[in-house]
């Protein structure tokens, strides 16, 4: 369902003689007034295209969106658990915190709408939130079956880097053994929204109109892709330099993708991987994490409850216990409780020997991703 918004209106128009009638979008009746949700939503009511961050926690149309696609795929009976792609920029920096607390309480509660004339009732039990790139890494890692691939599962013990052209921003990520490599993310609004603004200079049309000529191929973007292009480029040269050639992978996810696939192919070469279907990746990818939770949950119950947890605390001092000191620095913090228990095992204290992630371990990296 695209994502256009717009406030309703009152006033309908009939079927009129020699013109074809269109197919109204979806009305969504909340608290905060009457709205319009999916394409032709702005040939129905006044446009609502507030591009800001501060609507991902909790503004009226945003509910509006919200309430419009739950009601397309299905509303559930049961309390649901939600995870929430985010873009990279308000997950960082000293507002993050806030701003995932908002979106939480936002969307954690009891929703009531009308869609269609009809009451609708959800209760959002949790919520979780991710960043967009983390979840096309996940729709890149796991299979149709949520089970991570051989070949994958290298992927993800190396770099792998992901750039992600949205609507609104470009965002770029890039995660090393199931950690964030801080300097290389960062995320602007630069997304084809841009292109459509340098299309759109005198305003003549929203940016939703302009997204459905772009999406039917009647758009002219000849003029306007090579500076976007540009803009895009400089960006990522900026962020990446030539680092990328040490990614063992460049997802490119989003709409973006498939207008900029030449240039990005040309400039990471073999690295490039672009998924079928780049503008629901990320979508896709966080609904394979689930998947896989929900296999684990499945696999995991009679084991977990017969698991024994030992939690010890140890105190290390320089001159005392450098050799402690030296072996837990030189290990990835989510394997010492596995070298522990080797080093109990054998007798011996060594972090040189290569290790062996099982699947709980390569899975509770994958968990780290997710707050």
């Amino acid at each position: 369902m695209q994502s256009a918004v717009s406030v309703g209106s009152g006033q309908i128009i009939r079927r009129m003689m020699g013109l074809r009638s269109t197919r109204p979008p979806l009305r969504i009746e909340t608290r905060a007034g009457v709205f319009h949700v999916g394409e032709n939503a702005h040939d129905w009511g006044r446009p609502v295209e507030n591009l800001d961050f501060e609507r991902l926690t909790g503004s009226p149309e945003m509910l509006a969106l919200f309430f419009g696609s739950i009601t397309h795929y299905g509303v559930p009976d049961d309390p649901v658990a939600l995870i929430v792609g985010l873009p990279i920029a308000p997950l960082m920096g000293e507002e993050a915190k806030a701003t995932q607390q908002a979106v939480r309480r936002a969307l954690r509660t009891t929703h009531t709408w009308q869609a269609g004339g009809v009451d609708r009732t959800m209760t959002v039990r949790t919520v979780y939130i991710a960043s967009q790139p983390v979840g096309a890494m996940f729709d890149y890692l796991l299979n149709e079956k949520a089970e991570m691939p051989a070949q994958r599962r290298m992927a993800f013990k190396g770099e792998i880097g992901i750039l992600g052209l949205g609507m609104n921003t470009v965002e770029l990520l890039v995660v090393r053994n199931g950690s964030p490599v801080q300097r290389f993310t960062a995320g602007r609004k630069l997304g084809v929204r841009r292109l459509l603004e340098l299309i759109n200079h005198d305003r003549t049309y929203s940016l939703a109109e302009l997204d459905i000529q772009l999406r039917r191929g009647s758009l002219d973007i000849a003029r306007a892709l090579p500076v976007w292009q540009s803009e895009v480029l400089g960006f990522i040269e900026m962020q990446w330099g030539t680092s990328f050639r040490r990614f063992g992978v460049v997802l490119v996810v989003g709409g973006g993708a498939s207008l900029l696939r030449e240039a990005l192919v040309r400039r990471f070469r073999g690295r490039t991987f672009i998924p079928e279907d780049p503008i629901i990746a990320t979508a896709r990818g966080l609904y394979k994490y689930t998947l896989m939770q929900a296999r684990r949950r499945r696999e995991q119950g009679g084991r977990a409850s017969a698991a024994m947890i030992v939690r010890s605390k140890l105190r290390l001092y320089p001159g005392e216990d450098d050799d402690l000191i030296v072996f837990f620095d030189s290990i990835p913090h989510r394997l010492r409780a596995t070298m522990v228990k080797q080093a109990l095992r054998s007798g011996t204290l060594t972090a040189n020997e290569e290790l062996t992630e099982d699947d709980d371990q390569m899975f509770e990296a994958l968990d780290a991703l997710i707050d």
